[in-house]
């Protein structure tokens, strides 16, 4: 699976989700922590992968 690996890429912080999605801060602190979007709280930060983040939208606007 070194494949899968290679591909996935985590996106840390709520600026970081916020960017990659283009929305605020505080819209995507909204989004994250009601559960809207595929993110989990890991050591006191927002985490995210990519792919995930991608695929959601993609899903989304089908």
């Amino acid at each position: 699976m070194p494949n899968e690996e290679s591909t996935m890429e985590l996106i840390w912080g709520i600026n970081a989700i916020a960017r990659l999605i283009g929305r605020t801060d505080r819209q995507a602190f909204h989004m994250v922590s009601t559960g809207q979007l595929p993110a989990k709280k890991v050591g006191g930060r927002w985490v995210a992968e990519r792919s995930k983040l991608i695929a959601f939208f993609m899903n989304d606007a089908a």
